[in-house]
């Protein structure tokens, strides 16, 4: 065996049995993930994975600035059909290759758009004020200063800070905002953008309140939902454009069961007040933010979005169902759970607890992990930092999708309580359990998506028999996958 065979053989070998670990032998609880099915996976890596189609409009045509890149050019027009189903809207930039950068396109554009028409010959100015949700009250970190709004935002000549102002939380319940004082501080400050939506994220945001109290100012702000853990349960959760929402982002690998790639929807059609935002959407899309935008995880996003569009409302219903169940077994078993008993503690994918009093989160979530539950340590409202932190972050998203049912997480609730509450060693009885559930579910059964695959590899593969060996391959998997079922 030659030195590079052997180095990419421990690669390789590696690789293999992180999937094994991660794909059959852990409960996957971090609410940011998900496994795309197949037929997706397989779409990263076709023919598309690495080409270019950079295209933009001019005078009313779009230009493709490479050849060979007309079947591309129909699957972004089939993907922008398909999404725009699922969100019931009219425009759809798919470019963005994650969530964030889905903000920052957005950023980019209202910096553009507040800009226009000033030709003072000064640098164009930043957005004078914004208000978004504090990342340490569950904030999305793509909305800070920190993050994607970074050089986005004014400071403020009194503090020297980032001109920002947070959602006030409800006194009752810091996981819910304070829709009152919210329409206040926006009626105060008058920001150009108003950020909505979390990485901690348990109740519904109150877009409606905010779009009818900015409906008849003077240069209103842009609303701004930005959806990416829930994108998933768009329409069940929340549906902010009819809300009143102006543009919505999100990340597509969430609740969302696609590749790893970013979304900016709108109703902002050729009608729309704010139709010249939306061109610059486009533009700070390409050529602002992207050159080569990912072309196989975009032919994965179009399954993806087909699949969802099939299985959504089985779907959504499921995780909601199974969050709740999660939430109110844990708190039978004597974790604190946050958020309101009253109304089932969660209306999302999400679960949130407090395990202070038997470690700091990211102590809890390493003895989870020994156990094979993968989740991820939260600082919660009265934390100072992550760097202290109180929480852990659970969703239901990913083991809902592998076939899990409430009955299900009700038993996994047990186990959580016996590694966080008693330091109980429970990892052989947890990879038993996740035996249990090896068939991801909303996608096509694999005994019906193998063949399809086969078809795929053969085009991809070196000439000679290689094609012909894994199409007997996957024929075999075929049929072991009709036997299981």
């Amino acid at each position: 065996m030659s030195e590079l065979e052997a180095r990419l053989g421990d690669i390789l070998a590696r690789t293999a049995a992180n999937s094994r670990w991660r794909q059959r032998q852990c409960f996957n609880l971090i609410p940011s993930e998900t496994t795309p099915s197949l037929l997706v996976k397989f779409c990263e890596i076709a023919d598309p994975a690495g080409r270019y189609a950079e295209h933009r409009t001019l005078k009313g045509q779009e230009i493709y600035y490479y050849q060979g890149t007309d079947f591309i050019r129909e699957v972004e027009d089939d993907a922008r059909r398909e999404i725009a189903r699922f969100f019931d809207c009219q425009e759809a930039e798919l470019r963005p290759i994650s969530g964030q950068m889905a903000n920052e396109v957005v950023f980019k554009a209202l910096i553009k758009h507040v800009n226009a028409g000033d030709t003072s010959g000064r640098s164009p100015r930043r957005l004078r004020c914004v208000v978004n949700n504090d990342l340490t009250k569950g904030g999305h970190l793509s909305a800070q200063p920190m993050g994607a709004l970074y050089n986005y935002v004014d400071h403020d000549a009194k503090t020297g800070k980032e001109s920002v102002v947070h959602f006030p939380l409800h006194p009752d319940n810091p996981y819910r905002p304070d829709a009152t004082r919210l329409v206040q501080l926006v009626q105060e400050h008058r920001p150009e953008l108003v950020i909505f939506g979390k990485s901690m994220f348990l109740y519904p945001e109150p877009v409606r309140e905010v779009a009818a109290a900015v409906r008849d100012l003077n240069a209103r702000p842009v609303l701004l939902f930005d959806m990416a853990h829930v994108l998933g349960l768009y329409g069940t959760f929340q549906a902010p454009l009819a809300e009143g929402a102006d543009l919505v982002t999100g990340s597509t690998h969430k609740t969302f069961f696609g590749p790893q790639r970013g979304v900016v929807v709108s109703n902002l059609d050729k009608d729309a007040p704010l139709r010249k935002l939306w061109l610059e959407i486009k533009s700070r899309a390409f050529p602002g933010s992207t050159s080569n935008h990912h072309l196989g995880t975009l032919l994965g996003l179009l399954v993806a979005t087909v699949e969802m569009n099939a299985f959504k409302e089985a779907y959504q219903a499921a995780v909601v169902r199974n969050a709740r169940a999660f939430a109110q077994a844990l708190d039978a078993a004597g974790i604190q759970v946050e958020g309101d008993r009253r109304d089932g503690f969660t209306h999302t994918h999400q679960v949130v607890i407090r395990v202070r009093e038997h470690g700091t989160g990211e102590d809890i979530a390493r003895r989870l992990e020994r156990n094979h539950i993968v989740t991820n340590y939260q600082a919660l409202p009265d934390d100072e930092s992550f760097a202290n932190t109180s929480g852990v972050r659970l969703g239901v998203q990913e083991m809902t999708r592998f076939g899990m049912e409430e009955r299900d997480f009700e038993a996994l609730a047990g186990f959580i309580a016996d590694i966080v509450r008693k330091d109980r060693d429970v990892a052989a009885a947890v990879v038993r359990e996740r035996s249990r559930f090896p068939t991801l579910r909303y996608c096509l059964e694999p005994d019906r998506a193998l063949p399809m695959l086969a078809d795929v590899l053969a085009a991809i593969l070196p000439a000679g028999d290689y094609a012909d060996r894994f199409a007997a391959a996957l024929a075999a998997a075929a049929q072991t996958a009709r036997g299981r079922g």
